[in-house]
């Protein structure tokens, strides 16, 4: 057969076919680094929007500004003196501590609780542990707690707060307060007769709460197996006033 590629059609025609497999290749490699690039970023997102929901879902508690009112009206050094003195015959001077503890925990609110009274602020007769966490719009829930040797944390929260974990603590189980947003605050209290006392004779006990943002109203009363009340005050509660917070 007659070649019929000169010299000049050849290199031409070979010049054509390396330009064109060149321009292939480099669009090949394109288009793969072009994948690549889709298929890492997709990936990246993916992962940050999956961390993302993980870190909404643990600080969904703290960031909550609902929760964080209750959390900060709740905190405080409290005194019922003013009542006291107002009517000594059915109100002690009591002095109340809630302090807030585990800060850096997502589970909610955590805090010391510290009551005594007065004349005898070495000895308090009530020690606790509150956990307060939001239950739905508008709704919040106390749980209470308590703990080993309570009188070794006596005006040291710090040292409470160091020396225990929430898995060393006993629920009072049927106490926790529920609390509801008023117009002025919060107020709730606890379940019927689900809140067990053995205090004075008492089979049960009930807790009435008003939170202010200046103020902590608490009537805590104990009834027997007759729903006779045989402790706790009688005329009403107990209006504590914020003397500083936390």
């Amino acid at each position: 057969m007659e070649n019929i590629c000169t010299p000049e059609y050849c290199s031409f025609l070979h010049l054509y076919l390396y330009n064109s497999s060149n321009l292939y290749t480099n669009k090949l490699i394109n288009s793969r680094v072009i994948n690549t690039t889709i298929y890492q970023a997709m990936k990246n997102l993916i992962f940050i929007f999956i961390f993302s929901l993980i870190g909404f879902r643990i600080t969904a508690q703290t960031k909550d500004k609902e929760l964080e009112k209750v959390a900060q009206y709740l905190a405080g050094s409290y005194s019922s003196q003013a009542q006291h003195l107002k009517d000594t015959a059915n109100y002690f001077d009591i002095r109340l501590q809630i302090v807030p503890i585990w800060k850096d925990r997502t589970d909610g609110y955590w805090f010391y609780v510290e009551q005594a009274v007065a004349d005898y602020i070495d000895k308090p007769y009530r020690q606790r542990i509150y956990h307060l966490t939001k239950q739905s719009k508008g709704t919040f829930v106390s749980e209470v707690y308590t703990f080993a040797e309570p009188l070794r944390f006596t005006h040291h929260p710090e040292l409470a707060e160091k020396t225990l974990t929430p898995d060393s603590l006993t629920a009072r189980e049927g106490c926790d307060v529920l609390l509801h947003e008023t117009k002025d605050g919060f107020a709730g209290g606890t379940d019927g007769k689900k809140c067990p006392s053995d205090r004075k004779g008492a089979t049960y006990a009930t807790s009435e709460v008003t939170l202010l943002e200046n103020e902590l109203h608490s009537w805590d009363r104990g009834y027997d197996d007759k729903d006779v009340q045989v402790w706790g005050a009688e005329k009403g509660g107990y209006v504590f006033l914020k003397l500083s917070t936390f």
